[in-house]
């Protein structure tokens, strides 16, 4: 039977003074839908740490730049409800639009925004978009008030905000991230690649392989941030329906791009690509 359905804010909080959560350990899968095996994953992640477990759906406007983006991302919900609720979900949070966002012609709205994320060359083909997933994330976590939140790692700087928004807004939840899950070819699991024709889901594996790429450069003691981009970037190269957008070496922990590599601390190489009317994104984490 699938999992309880709680629409409003309100219906939340009833649940929350009820006394059924009190002292438990609530752990939050937040999707926007149309799920796949690495939703799934976090959803396991979560069971198996959690006494309650709430998975979000709700595709958030805030985080879209493109208004055809936003109308073709797949909405599923009565699949995504029976495959949460088979993977162990209690309760399922999917509110509307208009309940997350009630809008009064004119009147202010609060946002929240991380400084230095617009700097970034994800934000820089995204305006806005960061900005709109920080918003929906601390709403998220105030509403529900989570113990532990989970997060994959394919969307790679998603997860640097939320450490940095838990962090520095002071939430009580802890951000657990988990890998990136792929199809057999390599291919990054994600909500999108349902757009992909056959023949561009046949190229898309390239994405990986040309992290992976970078990832052998950099096992053999390359350290030039521009030679291991440009390694990166002749693999994508190689195939003429692929449009790179950039190849970013980041610091893992706050995603600040880096002039030079060598220092302490994880390095997140990433790369985005428009492969016709889709986009991929992709990143690994250089030891």
């Amino acid at each position: 039977s699938p999992a309880p359905l709680v629409r409003s804010i309100d219906e939340w909080r009833q649940l929350q003074r009820s006394g059924e959560l009190a002292a438990a350990r609530v752990g939050l899968v937040p999707t926007m839908g149309a799920l796949h095996a690495g939703h799934l994953r976090l959803v396991e992640m979560a069971r198996e740490a959690s006494d309650v477990v709430v998975a979000s759906v709700f595709v958030n406007p805030k985080q879209f730049n493109k208004a055809d983006d936003l109308a073709r991302y797949p909405r599923t919900l009565e699949e995504d409800a029976a495959k949460l609720a088979a993977a162990g979900v209690d309760l399922l949070f999917a509110p509307s639009a208009g309940e997350m966002y009630p809008e009064e012609e004119g009147s202010p709205q609060p946002f929240v925004d991380v400084s230095g994320f617009d700097l970034l060359p994800e934000a820089r083909h995204r305006p806005g978009h960061f900005r709109g997933v920080a918003t929906v994330v601390t709403k998220l976590l105030n509403i529900l008030q989570p113990s532990t939140v989970y997060f994959g790692q394919k969307d790679g700087l998603q997860c640097v905000l939320a450490r940095r928004l838990v962090a520095g807004l002071n939430f009580d939840t802890e951000v657990v991230v988990g890998d990136t899950v792929r199809e057999p070819d390599g291919l990054a699991m994600s909500s999108r690649n349902v757009h992909l024709s056959q023949e561009e889901r046949e190229a898309a594996p390239l994405v990986y392989t040309a992290l992976l790429k970078l990832t052998e450069a950099h096992k053999a003691g390359e350290r030039s941030p521009a030679a291991l981009r440009a390694c990166a970037a002749a693999v994508i190269a190689s195939e003429p329906r692929m449009a790179l957008e950039y190849v970013s070496l980041a610091a893992a922990d706050d995603g600040r791009e880096l002039e030079k590599l060598g220092g302490a601390g994880a390095v997140m190489a990433s790369i985005a690509v428009q492969l016709g009317e889709t986009r991929l994104i992709d990143n690994v984490l250089l030891p």
